[in-house]
């Protein structure tokens, strides 16, 4: 029988890499920071620390590689995501995107935002690569804005107050504060309440204006 290792290299080095970041990641749910380690991880996918050290230089180069490929998912996800013609509209599925993404990928999620290994301090790469995630979300919110939806306003700005919005909903989900059948209606009744304050009126001025 192959190992997971055996498996990706036939995949190729993309493979290969997902392979590592795949387990890494599970360890990390199941056994903590503290079995993060590249000999762990190496031994559970039948490959050699070699390999890993090659790849990522080291277990800070590796959880490194973690939180770009959580944000890397969030990018895929937001792009993926229903292109309404209506700039409002495309605005809220992103937000439901996002919503979704953190709750199928709750380990990634808690890398990228939660610290889930201590001590860890993101690369200017890795930071550079959060930053980029969401250029869909700043994109849709300047749609608003030349649409007339949106006041003039600081698109990248009013979609971080967004962005800040729908992590606190989604981050008192995943904790378990939110119980399933009231988390979307809360989610989504935060949403607009949110966006209610950038909105125009009838003489083109923002309501908080």
């Amino acid at each position: 029988m192959n190992t997971p290792y055996q498996d990706a290299q036939r995949a190729g080095q993309a493979a290969v890499r997902t392979a590592i970041l795949d387990h890494a990641i599970d360890l990390l749910v199941t056994e903590g920071a503290a079995a993060l380690t590249m000999r762990r991880i190496a031994s559970g996918i039948g490959a050699s620390t070699k390999v890993l050290y090659t790849m990522f230089g080291g277990k800070e180069g590796l959880v490194d590689a973690l939180y770009r490929e959580g944000f890397a998912r969030l990018r895929r996800a937001q792009q993926r995501a229903h292109r309404a013609e209506d700039p409002l509209t495309r605005l809220n599925d992103l937000a439901a995107a996002y919503r979704a993404h953190a709750l199928a990928e709750p380990a990634y999620y808690r890398v990228m935002f939660e610290q889930a290994v201590p001590g860890y301090q993101p690369s200017a790469e890795a930071l550079g690569a959060a930053e980029s995630a969401f250029d869909a979300s700043v994109e849709a919110v300047q749609a608003c804005i030349d649409s007339g939806v949106f006041a003039p306003g600081d698109a990248s700005e009013i979609s971080k107050l967004l962005w800040a919005a729908a992590h606190g909903a989604v981050s008192l989900e995943i904790a378990g504060h939110f119980p399933p059948e009231t988390a979307a209606r809360r989610f989504h009744t935060l949403m607009a309440a949110v966006g209610q304050a950038f909105l125009a009126d009838e003489h083109g001025q923002g309501r908080t204006s």
